[in-house]
C-alpha cells in the first residue's frame, strides 16, 4: 500500500464497524469489547506469526500444533454457530496453557473467558477481523495506531482514580522528558501503556533521517542493531494492579513491536521486586498514577516509608525512589500536592527541591481529563541530578480541545509554547521563573499564584477640588432649571 496511513488504511472504519457489531450483539461496556476484541486480534496474529517463522526455518517449534492446532486462527474462519463459539471459547480458556506461548500471550490469556454469547455477532466480528489488513508497512505503524484508536473508546472511569490520560499530554510530557535509547523507562501504573508507547514513538521519530520523515515514515533508521535490540527486549518496563490494563497494555505493546517489554500484573505500593527496595532504578519514569485511592496501611512497604494512604503521595515517593542518578522524570499529580500542608505532601516537596532537580511546575485546567474527571492537576518534570535553584511555572489554559465532555478540537492550544520555551525556561505572561529560596520561604508550595507578579493598573483620577466645583456648578444648573420649571408652571 502506497503513502499508507491509518485514516486512508481503512483500519478505522474496520474498527467502528468492530464496535456497532459488538454494542448491537449484548458487549455494550467498552472495556468488555476492547478486551474480547484484544483476544481476537492476538489470536490472529499469533497465527500468522505461527505461519511465517514455520516458513523461514524447519527447525522452529509451532506454537499451534499436536493438540493445539485447532485453535489457530485459520479454524475459526470457517467456522459457525454453536461450533464457532465452543472452539473459539475453548481457544481464549487454554490458550496460556500453550507451551510454546510466549510469555506476554499467557498473560493476556490468563483466566480470559469469551463473551460475545450471540453466535452470529462472533462470526461477525472474526469476519471483520479476518478482513483487516495486519501486515507490514514500513516505517508506518498502522496496527498499533488501529489499537490506539481502538483505545479512544474508552469513555468510562476506572476505579480508584484510574482514567486514561489523553494522548496529546502523554506526547507532550515524553517530548520535554525526552527519553533517549539505550536507556531504561518505566511507568509502574501503565494503564494501557500509553506513556511506554509515546516514549518508543518518540525515540524512534528523534532516530529517523529527514529522508525518511520527508517520507512519511518513522523508522528510527539511525539506530543500530544493538540499540534496536535493547529498545525492543530491555527499555520497557510496566506496571498495574487491574488486570485487564495489564492485558490492554500487553497487546498494544505487541502491536507495537514490544511484544518482549517487561508488562506485569504488580502493585510497586504494596509488593517489591526480589524483595528489595527499590529493586531496580530506571533512567526514566513517565506516569499518570491513580488519584483518590487509599491504601490499607498494613499493605503499603515499610521502605516507601511515607506517612500516607494515598495512592498519588505514594507513587511520587517511589518514583523519586526509583529515578537513576542523572534520570528524568515527568508526571501527572492532582494539585492537591502542589499545596497540601500534611507531612506526606510537605516531605514530597522539599525532596523534590532538595533531592532533585525541579525544573518545571505546568499547571492543567480541570477540563483536561473530561470526560472521565473534572479533578485539577499538574505536570511535574524532575531529574535526579543536584538540587533545584530555581522552578519554571507555566499556567496552561488550553491544550487544543475544549474543556467540554465532548473535548472537541479548538484553536487555542499552549502546548507548542510550552515544548518552545521549555528548553530555555523562557518568560511570558503564562510562564515565570521562580528561585528556590522564594519557594522555600513559603512552606515549599509549588502553586503558580503564590509567586505570580500580581499587575497593578494606575488610575489617573481628577483633582478633588476641580471634581467639587464640578459639582457646585452642576448643583448651580439644576437649581436655575428648577426655578425657570416653577416659573413656567404657575404661568
Amino acid at each position: 500500500m502506497l503513502n499508507a496511513n491509518f485514516q486512508n488504511s481503512g483500519l478505522r472504519q474496520k474498527v467502528d464497524q468492530l464496535m456497532n457489531i459488538l454494542y448491537a450483539g449484548g458487549v455494550n461496556n467498552p472495556m468488555d469489547s476492547i478486551e474480547q476484541l484484544s483476544y481476537l486480534l492476538f489470536l490472529r496474529l499469533m497465527s500468522e506469526n505461527d505461519d511465517e517463522y514455520a516458513a523461514l526455518s524447519k527447525n522452529y517449534k509451532r506454537v499451534f500444533s499436536g493438540k493445539y492446532a485447532k485453535y489457530a486462527w485459520g479454524n475459526f474462519v470457517t467456522l459457525t454457530g454453536d461450533q464457532l463459539f465452543d472452539s473459539a471459547r475453548e481457544a481464549i480458556e487454554k490458550l496460556h496453557e500453550l507451551p510454546s506461548m510466549p510469555q506476554t500471550g499467557k498473560l493476556l490469556f490468563n483466566r480470559a473467558t469469551l463473551k460475545i454469547y450471540d453466535r452470529p455477532t462472533l462470526r461477525a466480528v472474526i469476519q471483520v477481523i479476518n478482513e483487516m489488513d495486519l501486515g507490514e508497512h514500513e516505517g508506518v505503524d498502522l496496527k498499533g495506531d488501529m489499537y490506539e484508536y481502538l483505545l479512544n473508546q474508552i469513555a468510562t472511569s476506572g476505579t480508584n482514580g484510574q482514567f486514561r490520560t489523553p494522548r496529546h499530554i502523554i506526547d507532550m510530557i515524553v517530548k520535554l522528558v525526552n527519553p533517549q535509547p539505550g536507556k531504561r523507562i518505566v511507568d509502574p501504573a501503565c494503564g494501557t501503556a500509553g506513556f511506554l508507547v509515546a516514549a518508543f514513538n518518540h525515540i524512534k521519530e528523534q532516530n529517523t533521517s529527514k529522508a525518511e520523515i520527508q517520507r512519511g515514515r518513522l523508522t528510527g533508521d539511525k539506530l543500530d542493531a544493538t540499540q534496536w535490540k535493547f529498545m525492543e527486549t530491555q527499555a520497557f518496563t510496566g506496571f498495574d494492579n487491574d488486570a485487564n490494563m495489564v492485558k490492554i497494555a500487553i497487546l498494544n505493546l505487541y502491536l507495537h513491536r514490544l511484544e518482549k517489554a517487561d508488562i506485569r500484573f504488580f502493585n510497586p505500593l504494596t509488593q517489591s521486586l526480589g524483595g528489595v527496595y527499590p529493586s531496580q532504578q530506571y533512567d526514566y519514569v513517565l506516569a499518570n498514577p491513580p488519584f483518590s485511592g487509599a491504601i490499607q496501611k498494613e499493605s503499603i512497604l515499610e521502605d516507601i516509608n511515607l506517612s500516607t494512604r494515598d495512592t498519588e503521595k505514594l507513587f511520587l515517593k517511589w518514583f523519586i525512589d526509583h529515578l537513576a542518578p542523572n534520570g528524568r522524570c515527568g508526571i501527572i499529580v492532582p494539585n492537591g500536592i502542589l499545596f497540601g500542608s500534611d507531612k506526606a505532601s510537605l516531605k514530597l516537596r522539599e525532596m523534590l527541591l532538595k533531592q532533585c532537580n525541579l525544573q518545571a511546575v505546568i499547571t492543567l485546567p480541570s477540563g483536561t481529563f473530561k470526560p472521565y474527571a473534572g479533578v485539577a492537576t499538574a505536570i511535574l518534570i524532575f531529574e535526579k541530578k543536584g538540587v533545584t535553584k530555581e522552578v519554571w511555572f507555566y499556567e496552561l489554559s488550553a491544550d487544543g480541545f475544549s474543556m467540554t465532555d465532548t473535548r472537541t478540537p479548538v484553536e487555542e492550544n499552549d502546548i507548542p509554547d510550552i515544548l518552545a520555551r521549555f528548553p530555555k525556561r523562557e518568560e511570558s505572561e503564562k510562564s515565570f521563573l521562580v528561585p528556590v529560596s522564594e519557594i522555600i520561604s513559603k512552606n515549599f508550595e509549588l502553586v503558580p499564584a503564590r509567586y505570580k507578579a500580581q499587575k497593578i493598573n494606575l488610575v489617573s483620577h481628577d483633582n478633588p477640588a476641580e471634581v467639587i466645583d464640578d459639582i457646585l456648578k452642576m448643583e448651580n444648573e439644576i437649581q436655575t432649571r428648577l426655578l425657570n420649571l416653577k416659573k413656567q408652571v404657575k404661568a
